[in-house]
Order: structure tokens, then sequence, then C-alpha cells
């Protein structure tokens, strides 16, 4: 304390002669052997370190040099800066810079994309954080800064310990990082017990030894995407087990499939014979619950990230066709299905859909579109909508399934109109949410279901569906929901 306060004096002492005001930091190097000090510089800013006097302290430094700028004075309430007998250390704190300087490299900084990045939290934690988060690209033109840590606690062991939890809560990947060097000086005895000199680093190798990481997760999340698309390798030619071979577990069986046999009529032969109107007519007046196939867009979305191939889908196109005439559509097009077909799969989803229209001309085909963002993830102009639905219509797609996310209507009558006037079907649908039997949460009840299905029907909708992504509906609000709307509009649901 006795050294404390004689630094303290002698760092007064230089900013009073050099008539120095606002925030900055007087740097000493001390004699291990006499315990005497020796000025190096002065720092005429905010420190890096300022995190570690502002926990100690509780004073905003950085807020205080601003109000000390406008005219308010140490001591004043305006100043946010109690007068100097008034300051009280509370506690140990302490800071460390995580940078992507590479330890086993002579502290090199490194650079490139992290490619994964989790940081550190909990009671007398704080971060101040640079440029890091998953994805974030490091250059080599500047600081190699990503965070810097400063823990709190009431005693340096407290202290150091949070520092040593947050520090392994980290996980930064695709760049080198420091994170390991940290973790060694902090839990080193010499750092410890504060007999650290400027000698420490160069004199403690061990510092710069590190464990391999083996990055697990990462690891395993990459076999499991490998094996998600492409399949195990360790699979490959091996015979199934017994049990399959005799039928106990009853293994997958293709049907007999004779493509010499005339492909039977199905609703897409009714609706080249109906029309739109005459379909939903149709539909309306049907008994049966029809049934919409949504295998070939969403239902691998989980199992495949709705990667499933167009040959994968060509393979089972003609089984559809001569085995499931009664379906009323297959939704196998649209929604994310566009998008990842030539992003990741490389396909033309035109030529998927050309390909399938003609292993199934007898069932409706149906997409899912949003609105004014059709297959994308941002709003189209109008005249790319429009163009989009027609040669949609024109390639082989019967039903559009429209829909915002929102239920904003307006967004959705550019897409509602093209589908109208390229003579498919339109089916609106209404995106489920929320409670319908929860009187606090008053804003998704049955009226607002009921004026926005009214709203769609006026809009010229042929079909009303009911969109719940987020699987929230419940049986006895579906029931609700449908008796609510069968009684308050025309269409079919």
């Amino acid at each position: 304390e006795r050294t404390r306060a004689e630094l303290c004096a002698a760092a007064l002492r230089l900013a009073r002669a050099a008539n120095y005001s606002h925030a900055g930091t007087v740097e000493f190097l001390m004699d291990a052997d006499t315990g005497g000090f020796y000025f190096i510089e002065v720092n005429p800013r905010i420190q890096v370190e300022h995190t570690v006097t502002e926990q100690v302290t509780g004073v905003d430094v950085v807020k205080a040099q601003l109000r000390i700028s406008e005219g308010a004075r140490i001591g004043e309430a305006d100043s946010y800066v109690p007068l100097q007998e008034n300051i009280r250390l509370n506690g140990h704190a302490l800071q460390c810079r995580i940078t992507t300087e590479d330890p086993e490299n002579g502290f090199t900084p490194d650079y490139g994309r992290i490619t994964a990045y989790r940081s550190a939290a909990g009671f007398g934690i704080r971060l101040d954080g640079g440029t890091a988060y998953s994805g974030a690209v490091i250059t080599p033109f500047y600081d190699s800064l990503l965070v810097k840590v400063t823990s709190w606690g009431h005693s340096s062991d407290e202290a150091i310990a949070r520092m040593d939890r947050a520090l392994r809560e980290f996980r930064i990947r695709g760049v080198s990082s420091n994170l390991q060097f940290l973790e060694n000086v902090i839990a080193h005895p010499k750092f410890r017990a504060g007999d650290c000199t400027t000698r420490f680093i160069d004199e403690t190798p061990e510092l710069v030894q590190f464990q391999p990481r083996r990055d697990r997760a990462t690891k395993l999340l990459n076999f499991l995407g490998e094996v998600v698309v492409n399949g195990n390798p360790e699979m490959k030619g091996r015979k199934p087990p017994e049990a399959w071979r005799e039928g106990h577990l009853g293994a997958p069986v293709k049907p007999a499939l004779d493509l010499a046999r005339p492909i039977p009529q199905g609703t897409r032969d009714l609706f080249k014979a109906l029309g739109a109107k005459g379909l939903a007519d149709w539909m309306k007046a049907e008994q049966r619950v029809l049934l919409t196939d949504t295998t070939l867009r969403d239902a691998h979305q989980s199992l495949f990230a709705t990667r499933m191939r167009s040959r994968d889908m060509q393979e089972i196109a003609p089984y559809y066709a001569r085995h499931l005439p009664e379906l009323f559509s297959l939704e196998c097009w649209g929604g994310a299905t566009f998008d990842v077909a030539l992003r990741f799969l490389k396909e033309d989803p035109w030529e998927r859909l050309a390909r399938l229209r003609e292993a199934v001309p007898n069932i409706l085909f149906q997409m899912l579109l949003r609105a004014s963002n059709a297959v994308g993830y941002t709003n189209y102009a109008d005249n790319v909508v429009r163009y989009f639905v027609q040669q949609a219509a024109r390639n082989g797609i019967d039903v559009f399934r429209v829909f915002d996310s929102l239920n904003w209507v307006d967004n959705m009558r550019v897409a509602m109109d093209a589908v109208l006037e390229s003579g498919a079907v339109c089916e609106a649908a209404i995106c489920y949410t929320g409670d319908l039997f929860d009187a606090a949460r008053p804003k998704y009840n049955l009226g607002y279901y009921v004026k926005l299905a009214r709203e769609l029907e006026k809009a010229g909708a042929h079909v009303l569906g009911i969109k719940d992504m987020a699987g929230v509906c419940r049986p006895r609000a579906a029931r609700e929901l449908v008796k609510a709307l069968k009684s308050e509009i025309g269409l079919p649901i």
C-alpha cells in the first residue's frame, strides 16, 4: 500500500507539473530487488486497461472524461467522479486481452475467418468486444484484439479463478488465438503470487506449450453433415442385418411398377377439365379429406436439410403417378428447395420441375410461394414476382400456396393476382400463431383469423390454407378455427 501511495503521488506531481487534465496513465518500472520505481511514459488517453480501474472503483472513466470535457468538475454530481478521498477500492480485478496472436509462432497476428465463436459470461465477468463473432473476417491490417475480458472478485484468488473459468468457456475456431497462453499465465504459481518480472515469459517456456485442442464439436458436426448428405462411408457395401433380409423388421419394399400400364386419372385431369374455380367448387363439395403429400418439398427438411436430390425424387415419381392417383396434390417445389438446389446441390430447380412433371402428369403439383419474397429471402420487384409465377405455372405448377410470415395481406396481393392471371389455383395461407384460448394474449384470437380469411377471400383466393409453421396449433384450437372459418367464408379449407 505504501508503494501504491508513492506511485500515485509521483504520477500526480508529473501531471500537475505539465498542467495535464483529463484521463491518462503514467507508467513506471519497478526494480524487483530494491523496490525502487522509475518513470517510463505517459499515455495521454483512456488506457486499454481502464476496465480494471472501473471494476474496482465503480467509476465510469470514459463517461467521466466526456463530462469533464463539457465543463463538469471532479466531486460534482455532473462529472460522475467523486472526490478522491471518497473513492474506495473494492476487491480485485484483472484483464486479459484475447487476440489472434499465435503464441507458438512468436505471437505473430493470425488472420482469416472466424468459423465458430462462443464467449464467456457470468457474475464478475465483463466483456468489451471488438470484431469477435462467427463469420467475422480478421484482416492483417489492424489490431489483433478480439475481446477484452475483465474479471472481478473480493480477493485476487477469486478474480483469477473467475478469469480461468471464463477463458475456458471461450471457443474460437478458424484463426489462432492466445487463449491457452493466457490460461497458462494465470495458472502459473509466480503469477498467482504476484512474483512476475519483465523476464517472466522469456524464462518460462512452458507458457507456450499447449495441449492440442480436440475440437470435438466441430468434428462431430462435420461428420454428421457428411453422413446426412453423402451417407456413412462405412456402410457402403455392407449387407443388411439378417432380420431385415428375413423381413422381420419390415424392410422397405418397392411396390410393383408396371410402366406399360396406363397412368390413372387424377386431380390434374380434373383441374384441366374444370379450371381453378371449378376445382375449388369440387373441393368444397367433396366429402373426403383431401391430402397433399409434402415429402418432396418439406418432409425431408429436418432429415436432409431440404437436400434430397432430384435424381432421388425422379426414382420415386413414377410410383406416385401409378399408386397414389387419389392424392389431391404433390407439394414438390418452392420454399427452401429452390435456393438449396442452386446453392448447395448445384442443380437446376426448373429442370427438376420439368422431369417430375413428365413422370407425374396426373396429380396436381403444388408449390410454396413466399408472397413478395417469391422463393428468396428479400422483397422482389412486382414484375419479377409476376414473371416468376407465370413461368412456374407454364412449367407445371398447378397450385400456389401463397403466404406472408406476418399475415400482411397487402404483401400477398401481387403474388395472388399473378397466380389468378396465370389460371392456376391460388391457395392463400394464414400463418397460425399464439393460442386461441389464452385470454392474456388477445391479439391472435378467433376474430383475428376470421377477419384475415375474409380479406384473402376478397382478394381472390380459391382455397384457404392454415399454415402452422411452429407447430403450436393444438387440436382444440384447430377444431374451433376450422369450424369458425367454414361458417364465415365460402372457400374450401
